[in-house]
């Protein structure tokens, strides 16, 4: 019984720190509102994964085949809640600040993972993938909670950082439209991509 821990780290650091739904949600909560103000939405997005593990370890995957329907129905239901996501994105406008009262919380980070489809193949694939048949459930969740929880700590600051960053450089300027379609587009192509081609 094991779990290919080191295999495991590399192929969580390519999907946590690729873009996706999640990563670009906190790229563009960077760009409108900073890095610092949007930290507890940081910690929230990053602790919503566990939301998806902890199930998917403790047999969640195994209703998908007793009850296919019920899991469809939420795939698109996802897919419904990441293009509203890529319509708020497109529509922020940095130059624009709101009060604090208006910065993304702690509770608006917790559901992002849950409704991303890439979130949910990147768990399942961290399970099939990596993890012999033989090893105990909470081993193996564990290990893979620790995982990705330490990856998303280190990774997940840089993509609200980076938002941050490029926000200086285009606030009130032609390139502020470019870059909010730019961050939904690829919002909307990365959970495309994870609910027809699997995530992988």
């Amino acid at each position: 019984m094991s779990v290919a821990a080191g295999s495991l780290v590399i192929f969580a650091a390519s999907q946590v720190g690729t873009p996706g739904p999640a990563n670009l949600a906190l790229m563009a909560a960077g760009a409108r509102y900073g890095l610092v103000p949007v930290l507890p939405f940081v910690a929230g997005v990053a602790l919503g994964k566990q939301l998806i593990i902890w199930p998917v370890g403790f047999g969640l995957m195994s209703y998908a085949v007793r009850y296919p329907w019920l899991f469809e129905a939420l795939k698109w239901a996802s897919v419904l809640y990441i293009l509203w996501l890529a319509w708020r994105i497109v529509n922020l406008r940095l130059s624009e600040r709101e009060g604090p009262a208006s910065v993304p919380g702690f509770s608006a980070g917790l559901p992002v993972h849950p409704l991303n489809p890439k979130a949910w193949a990147m768990v399942t694939a961290a399970f099939t993938g990596f993890v012999t048949p033989d090893t105990p459930a909470l081993t193996a969740t564990a290990l893979i909670a620790v995982i990705f929880l330490g990856l998303q700590v280190l990774l997940h600051p840089f993509w609200a950082l980076a938002g941050a960053r490029i926000a200086r450089q285009v606030a009130g300027r032609q390139g502020e439209r470019v870059l909010m379609w730019g961050l939904a587009a690829a919002t909307v192509a990365s959970v495309f991509y994870a609910v027809f081609a699997g995530g992988r």
